[in-house]
């Protein structure tokens, strides 16, 4: 009796889509992508799968991080509001937040929680981001305009509000914001001193799946890197939802799996494996 001999190759890269969040999960604490990273992402490209970045921050706030990255497709920003091509430099698809609705969530948060600071992003290619009295801007190069009349605020479409409160942490706002206007708008906690106020509905899983379907590509073919609460409803929409080690941990409970923190280079520890089969 004769056997086949031969040699096997690779196993063929398992997923279609890499989605992966910005903050605190391919960008390490200095915002910059690792080499390694960045030859993992472009190995599993060259196996076949597309990668989308998908991120809370509008734009604005994301385009000169792809473009340095010489990175070319798909961006999903401001927490799935806006689909942009980031080769052509051009916003494919944008959602606005009801500023009537806003404005009232506002002030029911504030009946039930006392005065806020506020920030606001406005839509577009080069929509600004206005920032109140009090609110707290994490530094860097970030571009902001700051705003003394409120009425400033709702003078143009907005993609989100951000919220902030001078006692009460990030999760205890983000939870009475919940329960008090969650039948108006959503309510998302981004990352330290990041709470927002959304369309009610909008996700990181709505405009992850409207540009996976640009792609042709499904949720079954999507793993998904994040590391912060907003990204729990693109955990939920991927076959397989990956958080870092410095993820919170309402993320880290829905994880199918945990890897390193961003600054040890998590995306790449799970594409390396992946890749080697």
């Amino acid at each position: 009796m004769s056997t086949a001999t031969g040699t096997t190759g690779p196993r063929p890269f398992p997923y279609k889509l890499v989605a992966t969040d910005l903050d605190g999960t391919l960008l390490r604490s200095d915002d910059t992508v690792s080499a390694r990273t960045r030859d993992a992402l472009a190995a599993a490209t060259a196996a076949g799968a597309a990668h989308i970045v998908v991120t809370g921050r509008s734009v604005p706030w994301t385009r000169h991080i792809l473009d340095d990255l010489g990175y070319e497709g798909l961006a999903v920003c401001g927490q799935g509001a806006q689909v942009y091509h980031a080769g052509e430099h051009r916003l494919l698809t944008s959602v606005t937040l009801d500023r009537q609705l806003a404005g009232l969530a506002l002030s029911k948060i504030e009946a039930e929680a006392g005065p806020l600071a506020l920030a606001a992003s406005r839509d577009g290619l080069d929509g600004e981001v206005l920032v109140g009295a009090g609110y707290r801007v994490q530094e860097g190069p970030l571009p902001y305009v700051g705003f003394e009349d409120p009425g400033e605020l709702w003078s143009a479409p907005l993609n989100k509000v951000y919220i902030q409160h001078p006692e009460l942490d990030d999760d205890e706002l983000a939870r009475v914001a919940r329960q008090t206007v969650g039948n108006l708008v959503d309510v998302v906690m981004a990352g330290p001193g990041v709470v927002e106020l959304l369309p009610l509905g909008l996700s990181k899983a709505t405009g992850l799946s409207l540009a996976a379907r640009r792609l042709k590509l499904k949720a079954a073919d999507t793993i998904a890197f994040g590391d912060m609460p907003n990204d729990i409803p693109m955990f939920g929409w991927a076959a397989h939802g990956v958080a870092m080690a410095n993820a919170h941990d309402e993320l880290k409970a829905v994880a199918h799996e945990i890897t390193a923190s961003n600054d040890h280079d998590g995306i790449a520890v799970v594409l390396e494996q992946l890749l080697s089969g």
